[in-house]
Parts: C-alpha cells; structure tokens; sequence
C-alpha cells in the first residue's frame, strides 16, 4: 500500500497473506470491533496499530484465549491504567490458562494410565479364555 505521513498503510491482502488469514476472518475482527481500519470509499486501510491488534489477536488465539477475552486485554492498553494494568491482568490470565491446562494433562494421563490398565486385563482375560 502507501506511505502516509502518519506511517505505513496496508490493505486486506497485504495482511491476509502477511498472517496467513482470510479477507473473511479479517472482516469478522473488524465487525467484532477488534480492529478498526480507516475507510477510503470501499477500501480498508490499515494501519500500524491494526496491525498490532491483529498480531495480539492472533498470539492469543493461539495460547487459547477466546476472543473476548482478547479484546479485554488488548483494549486495556487504551484505558487506565494503562499498559501496567493490562499487563498484569494478562498474567492472571497466563496464570489461569496455564493452570486450565495443567489439570486438562492430568486428567489426560490419568485416562491413559485407566485405558492401558483395561487393555491389560481384557488381554489377562482374552488369554485367559482361550486357554480354557
């Protein structure tokens, strides 16, 4: 796209195919409110900051916040108290996911240690059977 005095500007596609996304996945963020380009007839013009936005978004995709849930933590940045305040609220959710998925693997090898002592006792008693 073009350079304004503001900075650099990028299109949709510019940004699909920078993160990999759809034109769709990206007008559904914009719809959400999550990021909010500039509109030039109709053409979106985004900027540095929506392209921030969309990185934040698509880290927390990741790490498996739901999208709510990013835009609480991204739209602190803009509200007292600011950056500390975000970022500390962004720990607790660290914290609080990490702990989600702690006990999600120890449930997940509890079930396997379950699973793997069945399997040995319908093979105890498969050997069993066939010996009678």
């Amino acid at each position: 796209m073009t350079t304004s005095d503001d900075g650099q500007t990028w299109t949709i596609a510019d940004l699909a195919d920078e993160y990999d996304l759809t034109h769709r996945t990206i007008r559904h963020y914009e719809e959400l409110g999550l990021i909010s380009p500039e509109r030039r007839g109709t053409v979106r013009v985004f900027h540095r900051r929506d392209r921030t936005r969309l990185a934040l978004i698509l880290r927390g995709k990741r790490i498996g916040f739901p999208l709510e849930e990013i835009r609480t933590i991204i739209d602190m940045y803009d509200q007292t108290p600011g950056e500390a305040g975000q970022l500390t609220y962004l720990l607790d959710q660290i914290a609080a996911r990490r702990d989600d998925l702690e006990q999600r693997r120890a449930d997940i090898e509890q079930t396997l240690r379950d699973l793997r002592e069945v399997e040995a006792r319908c093979r105890s008693d498969l050997r069993a059977l066939r010996h009678r």
